[in-house]
């Protein structure tokens, strides 16, 4: 079977027993540097893609993509607000709220809260919160009834459970007899959620039907704002300009990006720059190829003049090398992906084994969001890292390869 030349010689060079075989040792702890570095790149960038999921799906379960208020604070006719906001072809759903910001007191323990009032049957469509319900059913917001669902830390430290009569103190008063006292409402416990720690969200919000906080707000029919639901979370701000422009001035148009964007950039920010510095372990393998094929090509100076003796151009004798080293590459590269995605695979069951084994928590949820390691292995990031490796290694070749093509038939003949 015909083979080029230079990829022969260039692969019986890589599979012959060395007469150093110190060379030889370089050149296997090249390769498995490049495997390591390939392995640890994988398995970091992969652990970093599973807290930003972990993260993204804390948010966005929670956080609707969109919220439409005016300048007021109080939409009157936001009907017609919704059906406005609905034309737009990125949102799914539009739903109306109420919210504002209260004390809650339950035996003698106060605590404040952001308090919401929602229509169940919309909700569903815009967060998750039906979904995050640990005891009860958001269903059970019944209007008239004045019900309510707690965050599961705001319920431990009101010592609130399901069933029991808590008091919401609003900022608006009531003019009595008596002189200006706040507003106050009597509420039953219905359910309690769980959205998980790291933003605040169980120790702050609180649930209750729409009709009750137009009430509870007097509002009459009027309502804070809308909120809207979108095909592509990531399209927040180009439809936040949209609907602003096309609601008007009185409008207030936010997104989810302007209270938590600057975390989102960080995180992708610190994924970019951990990407390009766990780089350096596998630059470092490259230096050591560069090395170990200067020590190749002086070991096989004799081999290199006989080959041009025997009409090898330079270009072909640069060839040789750099199908050595590229093998070494190779192999590397695929050895380190193997192991990076058996690792990226499996972490979260080692870190959980470990744990177990010794009885200690790496992973808190009180400063990771989570109490495991998650991961993600991602097409791109696996792509990338592979050929990143793979240019390394070809640029580690050039040197060595062209050295070797500079040898002088008669200088390295000439003592042999």
């Amino acid at each position: 079977m015909f083979r080029p030349a230079a990829l022969f010689i260039g692969l019986r060079y890589t599979r012959a027993k060395r007469r150093n075989h110190f060379i030889s040792f370089i050149s296997l702890m090249s390769m498995l540097g490049i495997a390591l570095g390939v392995l640890v790149l994988i398995t970091v960038l992969s652990v970093m893609n599973g807290f930003d999921r972990e993260i993204k799906n804390r948010v966005f379960s929670m956080v609707p993509p969109i919220t439409v208020t005016t300048v007021a604070d109080f939409i009157s006719n936001w009907q017609v607000v919704q059906g406005l906001v609905k034309q737009n072809p990125n949102v799914i759903s539009v739903a109306p709220f109420v919210t504002g910001q209260v004390l809650i007191t339950n035996d003698g323990v106060v605590q404040p809260a952001i308090l919401d009032g929602v229509d169940p049957a919309a909700e569903k469509n815009i967060t998750e919160l039906p979904q995050k319900m640990v005891q009860g059913k958001l269903e059970q917001l019944i209007p008239g009834e004045f019900d309510v669902v707690l965050g599961e830390e705001l319920a431990d430290r009101l010592n609130a459970s399901v069933g029991d009569k808590i008091t919401v103190v609003t900022p608006q008063v009531s003019l009595t007899p008596a002189g200006v006292i706040p507003r106050f409402k009597r509420f039953t416990v219905v359910g309690i959620f769980r959205a998980g720690s790291g933003f605040g969200f169980d120790g702050t919000l609180a649930f209750i039907h729409l009709q009750d906080g137009q009430k509870l707000m007097q509002l009459g029919t009027s309502v804070s704002g809308v909120h809207a639901s979108l095909k592509n979370v990531y399209a927040a701000q180009v439809v936040s300009q949209q609907l602003a422009a096309k609601l008007g001035p009185n409008a207030r148009v936010t997104n989810w990006t302007e209270q938590f964007g600057a975390f989102f950039h960080a995180v992708s920010l610190e994924k970019t720059m951990m990407f390009f510095i766990l780089l350096l372990i596998i630059a470092v393998a490259v230096f050591n190829l560069v090395c170990t094929l200067m020590m190749v090509v002086n070991d096989k100076e004799s081999d290199i003049a006989i080959l041009r003796t025997f009409g090898a151009t330079p270009k072909m004798i640069m060839a040789v090398f750099m199908v050595q080293g590229a093998i070494v590459g190779v192999i590397g590269t695929f050895l380190g992906v193997v192991g990076g995605l058996l690792l990226a695979h499996n972490v979260t069951e080692i870190v959980n084994g470990i744990e177990s084994l010794f009885h200690v928590q790496l992973i808190s949820s009180s400063v990771y969001f989570v109490n495991y390691l998650p991961s993600e292995i991602q097409t791109m990031d696996i792509v990338r890292i592979s050929l990143a490796a793979l240019i390394f290694s070809l640029l580690a070749t050039l040197y060595p390869a062209w050295r070797a093509s500079r040898t002088e038939p008669v200088e390295a003949l000439r003592y042999e």
